[in-house]
């Protein structure tokens, strides 16, 4: 008879090694840009294997936080993805771990303070944002995925700079 812990102690995980998925991995590093870029203080997520519970593969890879903590669903293996199509599927998997365990909306519109949505243009997958409340803040796309960090941050002309708050 099986012991009554083992049936509720977690299933054999480890971390995903560097070349094992190497979309997804490329995929994680773009994330990870927007995540260092958006939450500071946070470290980078990471990739989880754990036994799969499908007959057609022997594991299943989740975007977890740095615990091994995640939300949501593995992310699906397809021979026919592009990097594109990892990167969607990484970003979106990201998001959903860092919005459920942080309880908050992530990545925000720095114009809007909005949560943003995952969106495909051009080829490329993008954070969009779905604009303001008042009809003079239309909906835009923020950035690519990976590149939130290279935005400027919006002039305040009646902000103080940080000289002049010293």
């Amino acid at each position: 008879m099986t012991p009554m812990s083992d049936i509720f102690d977690p299933p054999d995980r480890r971390w995903v090694l560097p070349g094992e998925y190497p979309l997804w991995e490329g995929a994680l590093v773009l994330v990870n840009r927007d995540l260092a870029a958006t939450l500071p203080d946070r470290e980078p997520l990471r990739l989880l294997a754990l036994p799969s519970w499908h007959e057609e593969r022997d594991e299943d890879v989740y975007v977890t936080m740095p615990n091994g903590e995640w939300q949501g669903n593995c992310l699906e293996p397809d021979p026919d993805d592009s990097s594109a199509d990892a990167v969607a599927a990484v970003a979106e998997a990201a998001q959903e771990t860092v919005s459920e365990l942080l309880w908050q909306a992530w990545p925000v519109c720095g114009e809007h303070g909005m949560g943003m949505h995952l969106r495909e243009e051009d080829g490329h997958t993008v954070w969009h944002c779905g604009g303001g409340r008042s009809t003079g803040e239309p909906a835009h796309v923020r950035a690519a995925v990976g590149a939130l960090d290279s935005l400027v941050r919006p002039h305040r002309p009646n902000r103080k700079s940080r000289r002049q708050e010293r």
